[in-house]
């Protein structure tokens, strides 16, 4: 069989080059359909260009059609980055990942830092985790002690760090005797800062 068949048979055509028109074209089905950032869609129209190519001379302007579409409103970093950023505190990822996922969409520096999330939302995303992993006081199946407790709770806890917590709050979850326990720690930083 021809390299270039595709599974059903039929071969491949090779999409044509960009223009101008069609570039703006891709940006606005993308925007469209996905909620994306400036450096996302940036990115996406620059993958677009090296697999498809551009007709014409000159190079197209990505910066200038980002920018038509941020002053339409079809692009907003940060109405984005506040809802990824609040989609991963739901999922229970702690601030060290969101802001490592509003980096990698391009999100700038002093956006990422306003979006940051405060010790009550940090503390409520560990406390999610903790509910939907089943570590602490949430464990399903209790462990007898000795070096398998340790095992497992040094696990427990490198699964925290991964999902974005730091060490100290990690601990405090993992350590924890109670759910009420967690829950007044919890309460205790919205306190503090309302």
């Amino acid at each position: 069989m021809d390299d270039e068949r595709a599974t059903t048979g039929r071969t491949r055509r090779r999409a044509k080059p960009l223009d101008r028109t069609r570039l703006e074209e891709l940006a606005v089905a993308y925007v469209a359909r996905f909620a994306t950032s400036a450096g996302k869609l940036k990115a996406y129209l620059q993958r677009k260009l090296r697999e498809r190519g551009f007709v014409e001379d000159e190079a197209p302007d990505l910066d200038a059609l980002i920018g038509k579409f941020v002053e339409r409103g079809y692009v907003d970093d940060e109405s984005y980055g506040r809802a990824k950023a609040g989609d991963l505190a739901a999922r229970g990822y702690g601030a060290r990942r969101v802001e490592h996922a509003l980096r990698a969409a391009g999100i700038g520096e002093e956006l990422r830092h306003a979006l940051e999330p405060g010790e009550h939302a940090r503390r409520h995303a560990a406390l999610v985790l903790a509910r939907k992993r089943g570590f602490g006081p949430f464990e399903r199946k209790p462990v007898a002690g000795g070096d398998e407790e340790r095992k497992l709770r040094e696990k427990r806890l490198a699964a925290m760090l991964r999902a974005g917590h730091d060490f100290d709050m990690a601990r405090r979850v993992v350590e924890a005797r109670s759910e009420k326990e967690l829950e007044e720690w919890v309460a205790e930083a919205r306190e503090d800062t309302g």
